[in-house]
């Protein structure tokens, strides 16, 4: 049996499975929606589902630019492939690198090794402390959209 009969395609998600929402968080800390859009998710056409995980995608790389230069994208996805981190095709290199960031930091050494570069502000920084700079520099911008982000699911 065919996984996509009717040419039905598989809903995308940015959940990464660390949802913060559940114990009181207006905004995720794995994914960066809010409370409003992940509960309305499913109910968003393809569409605006695809607008809204470029948003998320736009925002985690221009905070991660404040953080981190992607020297080598290639080597960035094939570590990602290693470590079997999920990433989407159309995902900028610096979303990526957050993901693995996440995943990784407390694994990691030498950022070089994974296409990486810090930048000179964060240099001293050991991975999971830079994970975790960054992270709250994210949750930061994330919040914003609480004013902006379109809570009503279409009709």
């Amino acid at each position: 049996m065919a996984s996509n009969r009717s040419g039905m395609q598989r809903i995308q998600s940015p959940c990464v499975g660390l949802c913060s929402t559940t114990v009181g968080d207006r905004v995720c800390r794995g994914c960066q929606r809010t409370d409003e859009e992940i509960r309305d998710w499913f109910a968003l056409d393809a569409d605006s589902r695809t607008q809204r995980m470029l948003a998320l995608d736009t925002l985690r790389a221009r905070v991660a630019s404040r953080f981190l230069h992607v020297d080598d994208p290639a080597c960035l996805e094939a570590q990602l492939v290693r470590h079997r981190i999920r990433f989407r095709a159309d995902q900028p290199a610096l979303s990526r690198a957050v993901e693995l960031l996440r995943v990784g930091r407390t694994r990691m050494q030498d950022l070089s090794r994974y296409g990486l570069r810090r930048h000179a502000s964060v240099a001293h920084l050991a991975p999971d402390a830079l994970y975790a700079a960054l992270n709250e520099a994210l949750m930061q911008e994330a919040s914003l959209r609480l004013t902006t982000a379109p809570t009503d699911p279409p009709v």
